[in-house]
């Protein structure tokens, strides 16, 4: 299939976002994102990491710009443009300042959810000056009022486990209507996530980079067996210059028998 092909592909694929998917090369990868919510918050959730073949996201320093190379960017993009809302950690966006728009796809802009449990960040990063429409989502104890920058604030119980409940954000993301949601980042975001269960694929881009230190990937409860880790069924896909791994979760998590 030539490139007038697969943006044709995409542009059916994109159109069909809220209705089943149409057969074509992005289907194989895609179609599960498209998929109904079966879990009981009413939401389908993919997460997604750029990692280096070393399993590391940025540096020690923290610079991650850019592991993954332009099927990355493009991938990404395109999960932002198929998904109501995108979650990132605020960590991310202090190292970033993303913009989180579909800008190098057609498409529309997702929601943009911030989690920022104590609400340490200034209002002005991009993500709260800049439209399309942000959330940030902090603890019902922490300080501010009911607005950021140009951010609605979205107050919910904080986890045991650090950070806010993933589940109960995903109830608040259903009842406003976004139900397909994108968790972008960062590692220690999507580690809550997956840790919580609440992820129905994940999506690992594999760049040929090694560093040899930096920050893990994943931060996740500490087994004592091989045998107790989190096993799962996958697909590998070509995104030149990387691979990506688009990993059946089924809203599995470390201590579940898969």
């Amino acid at each position: 299939m030539n490139a007038s092909d697969c943006d044709t592909d995409w542009i059916a694929l994109l159109a069909a976002r809220d209705g089943a998917p149409p057969a074509g090369i992005h289907s194989p990868l895609f179609g599960p994102v498209l998929a109904p919510p079966s879990a009981p918050d009413g939401c389908r959730v993919v997460g997604r990491l750029a990692q280096t073949l070393d399993g590391r996201i940025a540096t020690a320093t923290g610079s991650s710009q850019w592991i993954g190379g332009p099927g990355d960017m493009l991938h990404t993009h395109r999960l932002r443009a198929l998904c109501h809302a995108v979650v990132i950690g605020a960590g991310t966006v202090r190292h970033d300042d993303p913009r989180l728009t579909t800008r190098e796809v057609p498409g529309p802009n997702p929601v943009r959810v911030v989690i920022d449990t104590d609400r340490r960040l200034s209002a002005d990063y991009r993500v709260f000056r800049e439209d399309p429409p942000t959330l940030l989502a902090c603890a019902e104890d922490a300080r501010g009022g009911d607005r950021h920058g140009t951010a609605e604030v979205l107050r919910l119980p904080r986890s045991p486990a650090g950070g806010i409940e993933p589940e109960a954000l995903l109830r608040a993301l259903a009842a406003r209507g976004l139900t397909r949601v994108f968790v972008e980042g960062g590692g220690l975001t999507v580690s809550r996530f997956l840790a919580a269960g609440c992820l129905d694929r994940l999506h690992v881009t594999v760049a040929p980079v090694l560093l040899g230190s930096g920050i893990p990937a994943f931060t996740l409860p500490e087994v004592p067996r091989i045998a107790d880790g989190l096993r799962f069924s996958w697909h590998v896909h070509e995104i030149p210059p990387d691979i990506l791994l688009d990993i059946e979760l089924c809203r599995m998590k470390p201590g579940m028998a898969s």
